[in-house]
């Protein structure tokens, strides 16, 4: 049986190196699978607890995400807690760059602030347009390898 997931519920990602991330989820979808997620700079040793993480804002994100949950609904990743003070307002739904290899033509992509996994917009935008995060849903195992070579590269 799967997990539910919540919009606020905090998490810890084991990294492929050593300690923990952190992430927060923004979005989930209504079908389950794909989150939206803010994820945090930090390195942990252990899950840190909720009232330790509770306060992280969105603009200390260092990565936002669209990503499979079965870290979550499977166990492997620990779950800290859902704050229920948790303000959905505060987390925005970015946009992401979708490119054509062969076309060389991009879209700015946007989710719907209901459901990580609809589409709200698509806006043609210039290939070379980099200040955006890559439109994809990363699995679990993705997830972790991003965030290691994010968090821990020297």
């Amino acid at each position: 049986m799967r997990r539910i997931v919540d919009e606020g519920t905090w998490f810890a990602v084991p990294l492929r190196s050593r300690g923990f991330a952190v992430g927060v989820v923004a979005r989930t979808s209504s079908g389950g699978g794909v989150i939206l997620s803010y994820f945090f700079g930090d390195v942990w040793e252990r899950p840190p607890l909720l009232t330790e993480v509770k306060d992280l804002r969105p603009e200390s994100a260092v990565q936002i995400l669209r990503v499979g949950d079965l870290g979550l609904t499977d166990g492997t990743w620990p779950v800290i807690g859902r704050d229920l003070d948790w303000q959905r307002s505060e987390w925005k739904v970015p946009e992401f760059v979708r490119r054509d290899e062969l076309s060389r033509k991009a879209w700015k992509v946007t989710y719907s602030e209901c459901d990580a996994n609809v589409v709200a917009s698509e806006v043609r935008t210039g290939y070379e347009d980099t200040g955006l995060e890559r439109d994809a849903v990363l699995g679990a195992g993705a997830t972790e390898i991003v965030l290691t070579r994010l968090l821990t590269a020297p």
